[in-house]
């Protein structure tokens, strides 16, 4: 069985991941640093995350969270423009 996934492109859906990010970071007033901070994850890879050019592990994920004090399925809380 097919799902909506199987037509989306990877580099698409890294793409929104990434603005989804960038936009909950902000909206908490964090920079990439403070970010940082809160989970364990480098800046410049939050950065390399939120540009859609860093394709992440789970964990990497979980992390993310942790720093934006969300549950996980709010980081995936977007819709993918074709």
């Amino acid at each position: 069985m097919h799902t909506i996934m199987t037509d989306i492109d990877r580099t698409k859906f890294l793409e929104c991941l990434g603005n989804q990010t960038q936009r909950l970071r902000k909206e908490r007033g964090l920079s990439l640093r403070q970010l940082a901070q809160l989970c364990d994850i480098d800046y410049s890879d939050i950065s390399k995350i939120e540009k859609g050019q860093r394709n992440i592990q789970i964990s990497t994920l979980l992390e993310l969270t942790k720093g934006l004090d969300i549950h996980p399925k709010d980081l995936f809380d977007f819709d993918i423009e074709n």
